[in-house]
């Protein structure tokens, strides 16, 4: 079967920390014209979400409960993704340490990787998009 001329890819970018897939992954999809889809940022947002509201980081029921009722949202923009909470610009308070490690442990909740593996995949169906993480290649 020959690929329609237009379709979009799907490109994953996988690596450990500090690896640089970020800075890759953004460059790429500037050039290409595709969304970069920032696992990592997604994590952050739901993570902040659980500071907010004091939602336990190892209550693994809690958080999953918490993601459904978010509404995350990654936005291109030139200097990289806008990263949306529910409607509101969170892109640096993201970015800050104390939501950082807050995300590594939201992380390791398997129903929460789960849940977030699930969008993202909804995300990148369509094509279009350049995905990094640690895991984007071989999970999501």
């Amino acid at each position: 079967m020959i690929d329609p001329p237009h379709r979009k890819l799907i490109i994953a970018i996988d690596g450990p920390a500090g690896a640089g897939k970020s800075t890759i992954a953004s460059r790429l999809a500037r050039k290409l014209g595709y969304v970069n889809l920032e696992s990592g940022a997604m994590y952050r947002a739901l993570a902040l979400k659980a500071i907010e509201w004091d939602v336990s980081f190892d209550d693994e029921l809690a958080l999953v409960k918490l993601a459904q009722d978010s509404r995350i949202q990654l936005e291109p923009s030139l200097g990289g993704n806008r990263v949306l909470l529910d409607g509101r610009d969170v892109t640096q308070r993201v970015r800050e340490t104390d939501v950082t490690e807050a995300a590594s442990r939201v992380s390791v909740n398997p129903k929460v990787r789960e849940w977030m593996v699930a969008r993202q995949q909804e995300m990148g169906g369509g094509g279009g998009v350049v995905m990094e993480g640690r895991d984007i290649g071989t999970k999501v």
